[in-house]
């Protein structure tokens, strides 16, 4: 890892007889979920009704509401005359 340059502005800056800076702690490796690999997010902002209907009608279909926004995502194109794009 390379070393802090704040850090070091900071060491130079602490008189001689000041306390020992607190060691942080190592920041945590991110969680890879492979089946994410090669996709991006996309998201908007709803009224929270939306979003307990969608987990819901998840639920009720015993699937996700990533498998739901596919479909729709799917039906749209479809509307649209572009064809279906996921799956």
């Amino acid at each position: 890892m390379s070393p802090n340059p704040l850090q070091a502005v900071l060491d130079r800056q602490l008189p001689k007889d000041a306390p020992a800076p607190i060691e942080s702690s190592p920041t945590p490796e991110r969680f890879h979920r492979p089946v994410r690999d090669g996709r991006r997010f996309m998201g908007g902002h709803f009224d929270p009704k939306v979003l307990k209907e969608v987990k819901r009608l998840a639920l009720d279909e015993d699937t996700t509401t990533q498998k739901l926004l596919e479909e729709a995502i799917n039906l749209l194109f479809l509307k649209k005359g572009r064809g279906k794009i996921i799956g």
